[in-house]
């Protein structure tokens, strides 16, 4: 590749991550405002508003149950997405595209459109939203497919004559799967695990559908504070949630590395 094409390619890259970028910078560097009002540039550098959020109960309450609701959705995503591809990939012969198509289906439809067909689902049976149970569900249906992509991504490229050696060897099923299988698609399925938190803890559409008295997720309580205020707190909400996001990624590339799905198992 020549000097001018290669120097128009980095220029693109550059350009993209700067658009995509900019937005994150600019919010961080809002909740370090030492102004009244949510504005940009900062108008001085201040912690009050970090302060101001870590003393408000509700947004306390709000990250809490973030945190607790993302990881029941992870746990609960992981098995479900990790044993439905273990069975498409490996059993299902002539439903596999069919029952593909099935599991990652969610993520074909908006998240608003699946929020109200579930709210409607459940006030049909009788559950409504009370209890947070309505929100778990919805939470588990949008966050499975990431798992399911991610371990499916590792099974396709999988050596099977490592556990035909296992089992020759005398190892039981639920043994060769502990000790070989496991082991090496840990990448799509850690991968997929933080996919899930990740998105559970930034869901809108489905959390502002669904939630219930008492269960108010972060982003909503957000929603709810920027309607009446309009101060840094709401950046420096944005900001811990940018923070958290992050720290799942940078946990993901210590634990397997960003590459480990596409790379060797």
């Amino acid at each position: 590749m020549s000097d001018v094409p290669r120097f128009a390619l980095t220029a693109i890259v550059v350009l993209v991550l700067a658009f995509l970028l900019a937005p994150i910078v600019i919010v961080v560097a809002s909740a370090f405002n030492a102004g009244e009002y949510l504005t940009f540039p900062p108008q001085g550098l201040s912690l009050r508003w970090f302060t101001k959020f870590f003393e408000s109960q509700p947004f306390i309450r709000a990250l809490s149950y973030s945190l607790r609701l993302g990881l029941a959705v992870t746990a609960v995503a992981t098995v479900l997405g990790t044993l439905s591809s273990l069975y498409v990939v490996r059993h299902s012969a002539r439903l596999r595209e069919w029952l593909r198509t099935l599991f990652i289906a969610p993520l074909a439809f908006p998240s608003i459109l699946t929020g109200i067909a579930l709210l409607i689902y459940f006030y049909a049976i009788g559950v409504g939203t009370r209890g947070g149970y309505g929100l778990f569900v919805g939470h588990v249906l949008v966050c499975t497919p990431f798992v399911f992509i991610s371990v499916s991504a590792v099974l396709v490229r999988f050596d099977r004559s490592l556990e035909e050696a296992s089992r020759s060897l005398g190892g039981g099923s639920f043994t060769t799967f502990r000790r070989i299988t496991l082991p090496l698609i840990k990448g799509g399925v850690v991968s997929g695990a933080v996919l899930s938190f990740i998105i559970s803890f930034d869901q809108f559409p489905i959390s502002l559908l669904l939630k219930g008295t008492g269960t108010t997720p972060l982003p909503i309580q957000l929603f709810d504070y920027l309607r009446f205020s309009f101060d840094p707190t709401a950046a420096a909400a944005s900001t811990i949630s940018v923070l958290i996001t992050a720290l799942a990624v940078i946990a993901t590339e210590r634990l397997v590395g960003l590459g480990s799905i596409y790379g060797d198992p």
